[in-house]
């Protein structure tokens, strides 16, 4: 029979796996992203693989923009349950809206910065000549 081992994790080891600082963890836990985080006959806390996998979760959404009061609301649903999966589908269906639309203004953006860069290398690689002046864009 093959026992399954799950990894308990200090803070420190928690934060260092997970990206985010020990103070983040700590205020996370404090504003309810966090929930029923072990706790070690000391008072230490203790991360096991469901929080690990919980933080990854809010490492997504927190990179990808979202804001801490969605987050929130996030976490909020996730813990009342499956008849909370159709308001969470809402939830994150609109923020990877919001996601996409920042991702297609990257893009111009960046077109705009490569179209600059191939100017300034059109303009020294020509015959440098003085004068010469930047095109608006």
């Amino acid at each position: 029979m093959l026992l399954s081992m799950k990894s308990i994790l200090s803070p420190s080891q928690a934060a260092e796996q997970s990206g985010f600082s020990l103070d983040t963890l700590r205020y996370y836990e404090r504003i309810g992203l966090l929930d029923d985080i072990d706790r070690a006959p000391s008072g230490h806390r203790r991360f096991g693989d469901d929080d690990m996998e919980w933080l990854g979760v809010l490492r997504c959404l927190r990179e990808t923009g979202m804001p801490i009061a969605q987050m929130r609301r996030y976490a909020d649903l996730t813990r009342r349950g499956e008849a909370t999966m159709a308001e969470r589908l809402s939830l994150l269906a609109e923020h990877d809206k919001q996601v996409q639309e920042r991702v297609a203004l990257l893009q111009a953006q960046h077109n705009h910065l490569r179209e600059k860069i191939d100017w300034y290398r059109s303009q020294i690689a020509a015959t440098p000549h003085r004068g010469r002046t930047e095109p608006a864009r």
